[in-house]
């Protein structure tokens, strides 16, 4: 059975005309970087903005993306954040993106957070200020 899912962040990001591709609408390869910039505000909103040359952070283990419409420029994509039930040292995370003023989903994808030591290589257990965040069972 599936946790739900909470909103925990959403993020603004103008498209910009590079992120076209030669179909006339953004690539594919971009949503991905669109969902990195949203997962890194929402870790920079709760004090994780330097995350190079620490000794514990988040890694990406797996990402996905589903793509419903292309988005076009000129456009602003609003991406919420979602996360899931934590685990010891993982949080699922969910990307929803649509353009501001219009409802349609666009497109939606996921990754997994893992907590770590960038030094050792192993995982660490997710900070307490990330793991309360899940307001679910």
């Amino acid at each position: 059975m599936e946790h739900p899912r909470q909103l925990v962040h959403t993020s603004l990001i103008p498209v910009r005309w590079g992120d076209m591709d030669a179909l006339g609408h953004v690539n594919n390869t971009v949503y991905f970087r669109y969902a990195e910039q949203a997962r890194i505000d929402w870790l920079a909103s709760l004090g994780y903005a330097d995350i190079v040359a620490v000794d514990e952070g988040p890694v990406i283990v797996n990402a996905s993306c589903t793509f419903f419409r292309p988005i076009a420029f000129p456009a602003t994509v609003e991406v919420r954040t979602l996360i899931g039930k934590p685990g010891r040292s993982s949080l699922p995370t969910y990307y929803e993106m649509r353009c501001v003023g219009d409802d349609t989903l666009y497109a939606e994808g996921a990754s997994k957070i893992v907590w770590w030591n960038p030094r050792t290589g192993k995982s660490l257990p997710l900070p307490d200020s990330i793991r309360g965040i899940y307001q679910h069972d």
